[in-house]
C-alpha cells in the first residue's frame, strides 16, 4: 500500500492523534527521568555551553575594541583576534578588581556582624517585647549560641568534614569547568565569522534564499533584544548598587559594601528581585538601628520607583515593548522550569516570543487566511447559482 493512499484513509487522522496521545501520556507519567535524563545529557555539555554563553557576553566588548582600537590592522582576523584576547582580558581585570574592593568591604562586614551579634540580640529583644512577640524567639538559647559561636562552628566542621569535602571536590570540578569555558569562549569568539559562514552555508543548501533571509533576520533581532538587555540590566544594576551605597553612606550607615552588594545582585532578578534585596538590606540594619531600617526601606521604594519609571525606559526605551501580564508569566514559568537562570532571561525570551508571534507567526496565518478566501468565495458563488 503507498503512503499517499494510506493518508487519505479516513481513520489515518485519528490513529495519528491516537500515537501522539498514548507518547504524551507516557512522557507524562515518567517526565522525572525524562527531565533527569535531559539534564545528564546536557550536563555533559556544561563546559561547552557555558563557553557559548560566556562568548556571547564578551563579543560586544571585542567588537567595539574592533572598531576603536584595531581598526587599523590591515588583516581583519588578525585584528579580531586582537580584539578578543583584549576583551578577555579586560572582564578578567574587572572582575579581579571588583572581587578586590568588594571582599574586603564583605570580610569588614560579615566580621562586624559576628562580633556585635549579642547586641542585636538584645536590640531584637527589646523591640520584639515592646511589640509583644517575644514569646516567638527562644532568646536564651539564641543567647547561647552567640557566646559559643567560634566552639558551634568548630564542633559543625568537625563533624561534617565528609560533606566539606565532597563539597570543596566539588567547587574545584567547578572552577575548572569554568577555567575549561573560558578557554572555549576564547576559541568560539575567534572562530566566529567562519562558524557564521559555515552555519549560513548550511541554511542555504537546505532551504529557500527567501526563508533564510528571514530565518537571519530573526537571528538578528533576537541578538539586538538579548545584549541590549544584557548590557542595560548589569549597567542598571551599578547604578541602583552605587546610589544605594551613596545614600548609606551619607547617613553614616554600617554594611555599605555588604547591603549596597547584595541590593544590587537581587536587582539583576526582575519583578521579585529589588524587593528581596531591599528586604535582606534593611534586616541587617535592624539588628544596627530600626530607624536605619525604616529610611533604607523608604529609600528602596524610592529608588524603585525611580528606577522602574525613569532609568529603566531610558535604557531599554522600545526594544522590548512587552506587557507586565507577560513578563510575569514568563518569570513564574522560566523560573518554574530553569531557576535562577530562567527568572534571568525571563524578559528578553518573553519579548523574542511575543516578536516571533506577532511578526511572523500572526502575518503568516493573515496571508493564508487571505488566500483562502478568494477560494472560498468563488466556491460560495458556484452554489448560489
Amino acid at each position: 500500500m503507498k503512503p499517499g493512499k494510506l493518508r487519505d484513509r479516513p481513520w489515518y487522522p485519528y490513529a495519528v492523534a491516537a500515537c501522539i496521545a498514548v507518547v504524551l501520556y507516557v512522557a507524562l507519567m515518567h517526565i522525572g527521568i525524562i527531565w533527569n535524563a535531559i539534564g545528564t545529557f546536557v550536563g555533559y555539555f556544561a563546559a561547552l555551553i557555558l563557553g557559548c554563553v560566556l562568548a556571547y557576553l564578551i563579543n560586544p566588548l571585542a567588537r567595539l575594541y574592533q572598531k576603536s582600537v584595531f581598526k587599523k590592522i590591515p588583516r581583519e582576523a588578525l585584528g579580531w583576534t586582537f580584539s578578543v584576547f583584549l576583551a578577555v582580558i579586560t572582564v578578567l581585570l574587572l572582575l579581579a578588581a571588583l572581587l578586590g574592593m568588594l571582599l574586603p568591604q564583605l570580610v569588614k562586614s560579615m566580621t562586624m556582624l559576628v562580633g556585635n551579634l549579642d547586641g542585636y540580640i538584645a536590640s531584637l529583644r527589646s523591640v520584639a517585647e515592646k511589640w509583644g512577640i517575644d514569646q516567638l524567639f527562644d532568646f536564651d538559647k539564641i543567647a547561647g549560641f552567640s557566646e559559643n559561636i567560634v566552639e558551634h562552628t568548630a564542633s559543625l566542621v568537625t563533624q561534617n568534614l565528609s560533606r566539606i569535602a565532597s563539597y570543596s571536590a566539588a567547587a574545584g570540578k567547578t572552577a575548572f569547568k569554568w577555567a575549561i569555558a573560558v578557554i572555549l569562549s576564547v576559541y568560539l569568539m575567534i572562530a566566529k565569522f567562519s562558524l557564521k559562514r559555515g552555519a549560513q552555508r548550511l541554511l542555504n543548501a537546505l532551504l529557500p534564499k527567501q526563508r533564510v533571509d528571514r530565518i537571519m533576520a530573526i537571528f538578528a533581532r533576537c541578538d539586538k533584544i538579548l545584549t541590549r538587555y544584557i548590557a542595560f540590566t548589569l549597567l542598571d544594576s551599578v547604578i541602583v548598587g552605587a546610589a544605594t551605597a551613596i545614600f548609606m553612606g551619607i547617613f553614616h550607615m554600617q554594611y555599605i559594601g555588604l547591603v549596597s552588594f547584595v541590593v544590587a545582585v537581587f536587582n539583576l532578578v526582575p519583578t521579585f528581585g529589588p524587593i528581596i534585596g531591599a528586604v535582606i538590606g534593611a534586616f541587617v540594619l535592624l539588628l544596627v538601628k530600626p530607624w536605619h531600617a525604616l529610611a533604607f526601606l523608604i529609600f528602596a521604594v524610592v529608588l524603585q520607583f525611580f528606577d522602574g519609571y525613569v532609568i529603566k525606559p531610558k535604557l531599554f526605551g522600545n526594544t522590548l515593548g512587552v506587557s507586565g501580564l507577560l513578563i510575569l508569566a514568563a518569570v513564574v514559568v522560566c523560573g518554574n522550569m530553569f531557576g535562577v537562570v530562567g527568572i534571568l532571561f525571563a524578559i528578553p525570551l518573553a519579548a523574542i516570543l511575543d516578536f516571533i508571534y506577532r511578526d511572523y507567526f500572526l502575518v503568516a496565518l493573515e496571508k493564508r487566511k487571505a488566500r483562502e478566501k478568494p477560494v472560498n468565495d468563488a466556491e460560495s458563488d458556484k452554489k448560489e447559482e
